[in-house]
């Protein structure tokens, strides 16, 4: 059964899950049991400066008790959450440290790395490009961006949709021994399109659905044709600066604006715990590569899932969502559904990141808006960010509740 992992690299080399890796979007995989952050110890209470609450004082110490269970279950250095419920009011607080080294306070204005969230933005950009007319969603991916295998067979449709087939580049042992050896690297899309094309095709387009990075890489590179711009000012441009998104950025290097939280993996040689805040997210690109922070992510959660930037048909192909084998969740365009929530998460190494929210046709928390931002990817028992969302939403919208299963629930082999 497929697992919604993030744009990050498999655990160990050479082990391939049939549910290939990533999807920031719902992650699930990590390291259980892997190490406690650098000094072991974990603050657990918010810290001055970094909170705003107007929900009910009960609810507050309701969700401030469960984030700091998960936190002390898990290691997790720092979590930050924001939860907007129209009508009750909002939960926004930083919980732990920015810096195990410093002990600096986490705060809720520091910028972080949000993995495969990333892929909803760069979707989004193909379905700008389809309303202007430039792009069809049945094209064949070939028609844009040459040298794929079966190109000619693979729609863009069916990229965004992560019904192409095409191999995940994340889950290649060459790739891997890469990244470790020098996290520091920087990656062009097209080395990262050779390391998934030296494999063979997973299944034939459209017949399954398996999470693939490669998908958005290739979706990056025709946004780049078509436009005749580079992703990252095109995102810039009809994106970020169209919403007021003055802290997001699709970075072409390791560049990470101040303020930012440190994330610790333990993706490193002989899994020692590592500060992974200024590796080279290039790999990622298109799939994970951008960062962004707190209020920008409020943002941009209510425009995702009400299409503000879209015509209305495109954003309704957008969310006609499909069932992929896990209970409760479903993909569309680039987005997911998790129990009503509509969103993405992300993680790579050092962080991981949920950005969803609730239609307001929703019959419990309707207009919600729910986003976690965690400084480590060791997972325990599961995502981290799943963990702290599913904890959330269990108390504040019971009805809806943010859960994927761990790999050992789905007989997904970790990695």
């Amino acid at each position: 059964m497929p697992i919604l992992r993030s744009a990050r690299p498999a655990r160990r080399p050479g082990v391939v899950s049939a549910g290939a890796a990533a999807l920031l979007l719902l992650l699930a995989g990590g390291a259980v049991g892997a190490p406690a952050p650098p000094d072991g110890t974990v603050t657990s209470s918010a810290t001055a400066g970094s909170v705003r609450s107007q929900l009910d004082p009960g609810t507050v110490r309701q969700l401030d008790a469960a984030i700091q269970a998960v936190m002390r279950r898990t290691g997790v250095p720092g979590v930050t959450v924001g939860l907007w419920l129209p009508g009750r009011g909002q939960y926004v607080k930083s919980f732990g440290v920015a810096d195990t080294r410093t002990r600096t306070p986490l705060e809720v204005d520091m910028r972080t790395r949000i993995g495969s969230v990333t892929k909803t933005f760069t979707v989004t950009g193909v379905l700008q490009l389809v309303d202007r007319g430039r792009v069809r969603l049945d094209d064949p991916i070939a028609k844009y961006v040459g040298g794929v295998p079966g190109g000619d067979r693979i729609t863009v449709r069916q990229l965004a949709a992560m019904r192409s087939g095409l191999y995940d580049y994340t889950n290649d042992p060459k790739l891997l021994a890469s990244l470790r050896a020098d996290p520091h690297r920087s990656y062009t899309p097209r080395q990262l399109l050779e390391r998934a094309f030296a494999h063979p095709p997973n299944f034939p387009p459209g017949t399954r659905w398996q999470y693939s990075n490669t998908n958005t890489v290739l979706l990056g590179l025709l946004v780049e044709k078509v436009s005749g711009q580079s992703l990252s000012d095109y995102l810039r441009k009809q994106v970020f600066d169209r919403l007021d998104l003055s802290s997001t950025a699709l970075p072409t290097d390791a560049a990470f604006p101040s303020p930012h939280a440190h994330g610790y993996t333990t993706f490193a040689p002989r899994g020692a715990v590592t500060d992974a805040t200024d590796w080279n997210p290039s790999w990622a690109w298109a799939a994970g590569a951008m960062t962004s922070d707190l209020e920008d992510l409020h943002t941009w959660v209510p425009a995702l899932i009400g299409g503000s930037l879209l015509e209305p048909a495109t954003q309704a192909a957008r969310l006609r969502t499909r069932p992929i084998g896990l209970p409760g969740v479903s993909y569309g365009l680039g987005i997911a559904e998790v129990d009503g929530w509509l969103g993405h998460n992300g993680e790579l190494p050092g962080y991981e990141t949920v950005a969803a929210g609730l239609p307001a046709r929703a019959r419990d928390g309707g207009g919600a808006v729910l986003v976690v931002l965690v400084t480590s990817d060791i997972d325990r028992g599961g995502s981290l960010s799943t963990q702290v969302a599913k904890a959330v939403t269990t108390i504040a919208t019971p009805t809806h509740v943010w859960g994927l299963p761990s790999p050992a629930q789905t007989g997904e082999e970790q990695h």
